[in-house]
């Protein structure tokens, strides 16, 4: 199942470092490759033998190794396809919130990319401090999947949460971010992204502050379910998917239409121009101490026109940012566009609008049915739509 799969394991000093040896027999068992990194620490609960034995692989603890001649917690982010710290202690949740890096472990969290799973295991008092939980609330906005712990009867002699969570529960969490369901196999989707822009003369324009993050977002984890992912955009990126450069609504509209005819579904996040410039200029304009007036002529309403032409097998989704009366404003375009749902968003709030790494909105379908993503990363909130539309 995990053929291919490089997996690194970090172990800190808790008490059910034991239990991650089950963890490595799992990965091992659905032919990953597994490499471990410990702090000293776990040393004192697991030995590097039986961990070695597991693994069939070295156990790394120090920082740096002469041998390799480069930085040990580089080379190790370069080899793996997820990073998972199980358990993890309340003194390693502290030190790799705050980019300490004391140790081969902490290190190689700063320096690693690709996704980050923990697990915390430590006393009830400690799992409750509200500089612990502060701690996991920061990780969380970083896009660190935390596997909470368990309640049960625990190492001190006391009952509450801070067991480990369940080996099986770590794996398939773990699992899930390396081989999400293909729940889109066999689909083709149509996504666009970015703000489009109006030439006024060769140097200026007319456009938006959208930056394409949250189309871009759709794109990834569409191509990660499994979908043929076709992306009009704006935004100049190289990706493993189809992506076709675009600059005007006009451009834009033109790519839709013709990407749509043997699509499955339409996701229209771009933000397009309403408006054009009806006599641009090919040369720059020059100040002459009097007005310059531009005279603006409609775009194509790119989610109403391809509404209207849809199959009954097609999907529609469109996108709607709002400064104010968000909802109102949301359920009077599903109406007008005709589209299948709308995905609403508040750019009015700084920390989730244009150019934000967040996003905070809502999903109304034609029935004016709304459910809500509470405020998350835009690749999480872009898999939750997916999920929800398609799940």
């Amino acid at each position: 199942m995990l053929t291919g799969k490089n997996i690194l394991i970090g172990i800190t000093g808790a008490i059910a470092a034991y239990k991650t040896l089950e963890l490595i027999r799992l990965f091992k068992k659905n032919n990953a490759k597994v490499k471990i990194v410990v702090t000293p620490n776990a040393l004192n609960f697991v030995t590097k033998t039986t961990l070695e034995s597991l693994s069939q692989n070295s156990v790394d603890i120090e920082q740096f190794n002469i041998k390799e001649y480069k930085p040990e917690h580089i080379a190790l982010t370069d080899e793996a396809d997820i990073f998972i710290i199980a358990p993890i202690s309340a003194n390693t949740i502290s030190k790799i919130t705050h980019g300490v890096c004391d140790n081969l472990l902490t290190s190689t969290f700063c320096a690693f990319k690709k996704p980050i799973l923990i697990a915390p295991c430590m006393n009830t008092n400690m799992w409750e401090n509200p500089a612990t939980q502060e701690n996991l609330r920061i990780l969380k906005e970083r896009k660190i999947t935390i596997v909470e712990p368990e309640v049960g009867f625990l190492a001190c002699n006391a009952e509450g949460k801070g067991r480990l969570a369940n080996i099986n529960i770590i794996f398939e969490t773990a699992k899930n971010i390396l081989l999400p369901e293909q729940i889109l196999k066999g689909k083709k989707i149509v996504i666009t992204a970015g703000g489009t822009k109006e030439n006024i003369d060769a140097v200026r324009y007319i456009g938006n502050y959208s930056s394409g993050k949250m189309g871009i977002a759709l794109a990834d984890n569409a191509h990660k379910l499994g979908a043929e992912v076709v992306l009009i955009s704006t935004v100049e990126v190289k990706k493993q998917y189809k992506v076709i450069n675009i600059k005007t609504a006009q451009e834009m509209y033109d790519a839709v239409k013709d990407e749509f005819q043997t699509a499955d579904s339409l996701i229209m996040a771009a933000a397009v121009s309403d408006y054009r410039v009806k006599n641009k200029q090919d040369h720059k304009i020059k100040k002459d101490g009097t007005p310059l007036v531009i005279e603006l002529i409609e775009n194509p309403d790119i989610l109403q026109e391809m509404s209207k032409i849809k199959k009954e097998n097609q999907t529609v989704i469109g996108f709607c940012a709002e400064s104010q009366n968000l909802l109102e404003n949301a359920k009077t375009k599903i109406a007008k566009k005709g589209c299948d749902y709308i995905c609403a968003n508040d750019i009015s709030q700084k920390d989730i609008g244009f150019s934000s790494d967040n996003n905070e909105l809502y999903i109304i379908d034609k029935n004016l049915v709304i459910s809500k993503i509470e405020k998350t990363s835009k690749q999480n909130a872009a898999m939750k739509i997916l999920e929800k539309v398609y799940g």
